[in-house]
């Protein structure tokens, strides 16, 4: 049975060291214990179900070259994962060895896997088929809680590894996300229609509006221009 295997691509420091392992360290090493998993579904599939030769894909192709062992880096307290609960007498957690196969030139990613299992199949990945297609969104993966080892159906591996081989898909993801609401943003300005234009009254030299016509209008005076009529009022009951 094939497997996914969660890795640490980009740098992430734990306990002062970076635990980084991208896939040019994995290249470079060739063969690497796959230590540090401290969860115990993941280390039970490690210990009792992974068999050598058996295909992983890692960003990478892979496969495993040595069946489960006692994961020695838990009582090193050095290590970044150092579980002072175990012992090498009754060890609790377990390790295989992974062995490098090759790149894949357009490693899927999470975004990916999620959108391929959200909807209909994109026309640019057409390659991987319906079958390929119905196995991806049957994917513990996009199912379940995101586990670091995990099983994965022969036809998902080889849907996996053809999206990662042949890509194509790289603006089906972006086009998905920023894409869409570009599209939306400039639908919505085209509908929104230009203020209209304010028209200016034409005025004659004393102010006044002049009509259609050049008859002239009343003329305009400002607001402080205009008599206090109240005050003229109050001044005139007050004289009587």
């Amino acid at each position: 049975m094939p497997w996914l295997m969660k890795a640490e691509p980009d740098s992430r420091v734990v306990k002062g060291k970076d635990v980084k392992f991208s896939v040019d360290d994995f290249e470079a090493i060739g063969v690497s214990p796959w230590d540090g998993v401290r969860n115990h579904e993941a280390k039970n599939i490690m210990k009792d179900r992974m068999k050598k030769g058996d295909k992983a894909s890692v960003f990478a192709v892979a496969e495993i070259d040595k069946e489960g062992y006692p994961d020695y880096t838990a009582w090193d307290s050095s290590h970044p994962y150092f579980d002072a609960k175990t012992d090498k007498d009754k060890p609790t957690w377990y390790m295989v060895n992974v062995r490098f196969v090759q790149r894949l030139d357009h490693p899927p990613t999470l975004a990916l896997i999620k959108l391929l299992a959200s909807g209909a199949l994109p026309k640019e990945v057409a390659y991987i088929g319906e079958h390929g297609h119905r196995a991806i969104k049957a994917m513990q993966l996009v199912n379940r809680g995101r586990l670091s080892v995990q099983p994965v159906e022969q036809a998902a591996y080889e849907a996996v590894v053809s999206l990662g081989t042949r890509g194509g898909w790289e603006d089906v993801v972006t086009g998905g996300k920023a894409g869409g609401k570009a599209t939306a943003q400039a639908k919505e300005t085209v509908a929104q229609p230009a203020p209209a234009k304010r028209k200016t009254a034409a005025k004659d030299d004393e102010g006044r509006i002049v009509k259609p016509g050049g008859k002239k209008g009343v003329k305009l005076v400002k607001a402080e221009e205009l008599p206090n009529v109240q005050a003229e009022r109050r001044s005139k009951r007050t004289k009587r």
